[in-house]
């Protein structure tokens, strides 16, 4: 029998795609938000898919802004950081 695979929507695209296929971004209860690569971290996740294309148009819009509710200088640094995650996950492939 065929294992389900568990499909996840992208808050950036609103596309569903398998989980593996995506990085979570954590809003703690404290209220930081941090990309968070192993999936286990506490806090209510949400999505991104790993294409740069779209994490940097989703940038440039302030997709996360709208959708999180938090300001420019705080995300920023999880832009960058999930930047470095699809990096990190590309070297691999090539």
């Amino acid at each position: 029998m065929a294992r389900k695979i568990p499909m996840r929507k992208c808050i950036l695209t609103n596309e569903m795609h398998p989980k593996a296929d995506l990085i979570r971004v954590v809003v703690t209860k404290e209220g930081e938000v941090a990309a968070d690569a192993t999936g286990k971290k506490n806090g209510r996740g949400s999505y991104v898919v790993k294409d740069l294309d779209k994490v940097n148009n989703a940038r440039a819009k302030k997709v996360l802004e709208k959708v999180l509710g938090k300001s420019t200088e705080t995300l920023d640094p999880v832009y960058d950081e999930i930047i470095r995650l699809i990096y990190r996950e590309d070297i691999p492939k090539r």
